[in-house]
């Protein structure tokens, strides 16, 4: 029996994903958050959650007043204060270490148990699968922010932990018809067939030959599912259903400043900006995946 998974095999160059320029500038805004969000604790000029005197809702570029004792009294607040006369900028960047980390654990819960539903319902057939896929149809027929939202709600204390684990299950229908239907198309194929009258078992079908064979869509579905669990995870927060103070998170950001848009714009401004940003940078990025990985989406 051979050892590595058989199939068929696309040829991919790097020249190839260059050619797209929207990939190319959606991968580097991708880089661009990480690395600050990596060294938030250098890039930041000031401590995320220090609150300072007589500062608040200083516009950008705003400093300490001379004199300060403040180690930190000669840099300037480049994107301005908060009510609370916080460092944007410095939240900002935290906020980021939060974001990413909200949507690679969100994504996470989606793919490991939407992954085993969808293989489960299309490899196995049957009862199982019509009883997995009406336990997924329940769960798309309610809009995902809302059903997020009732997930938070029926939780003992609202908080940022409960918000991944609501935008995780709210994922799991889509991967599980994505492999499902993925998963389904590659067991007609010749060679699971053959595979299968040559004796293999079938955890070798499903994790050497049918799961390394679906793996191009479902990396570019979780590179968009993790834009959409940002902008989902930032959505609870903002109706006080996800991250609590002191947490530092984009969507709460947007929570505290959304009453001082009109006398404190750049309170609100930036962390939008910022989810603005990032939410692009991972769609422009996944489209580029499917193009670069898909021959048939190749322009």
């Amino acid at each position: 029996m051979e050892r590595r998974a058989i199939g068929p095999r696309i040829k991919l160059k790097m020249k190839d994903f260059l050619k797209n320029k929207t990939a190319v500038a959606g991968l580097l805004l991708l880089a661009t958050f990480s690395l600050a969000a990596i060294f938030a604790p250098l890039l930041a000029p000031h401590p995320p959650k220090q609150r300072y005197r007589g500062m608040a809702l200083k516009p950008p570029g705003s400093a300490l007043p001379p004199g300060t004792d403040e180690a930190t009294s000669a840099r300037a607040f480049w994107l301005g204060t908060d009510e609370h006369g916080r460092d944007i900028f410095s939240r900002v960047l935290y906020g980021a270490r939060v974001s990413l980390a909200v949507g690679l654990i969100s994504v996470g819960i989606s793919l490991f148990f939407g992954g085993g539903i969808g293989l489960s319902a299309a490899y196995l057939g049957g009862w199982v699968d019509s009883g997995l896929m009406r336990l997924v149809d329940v769960m798309l027929a309610f809009p995902s922010i809302l059903l997020a939202i009732l997930i938070v709600a029926i939780a003992p204390n609202p908080g940022l932990v409960h918000a991944m684990i609501a935008v995780g299950i709210v994922g799991i229908p889509v991967y599980a018809r994505l492999i499902r239907s993925s998963v389904l198309g590659e067991k007609q194929k010749e060679y699971i067939q053959a595979c299968t009258a040559l004796g293999a078992s079938h955890w070798r079908i499903v994790f050497r030959h049918l799961v390394p064979n679906i793996l191009a869509p479902v990396i570019v579905q979780a590179t968009l599912g993790y834009a959409t669990a940002i902008l989902d995870a930032a959505g609870l927060s903002f109706l006080g259903l996800g991250a609590q103070d002191p947490d530092i998170e984009w969507g709460l950001m947007l929570k505290n400043g959304k009453d001082l848009i009109s006398t404190a714009w750049w309170a609100i401004t930036f962390p939008g900006l910022a989810i603005l940003l990032a939410v692009l940078g991972f769609n422009l990025f996944g489209d580029g995946l499917r193009d670069w990985l898909d021959p048939h989406q190749q322009r």
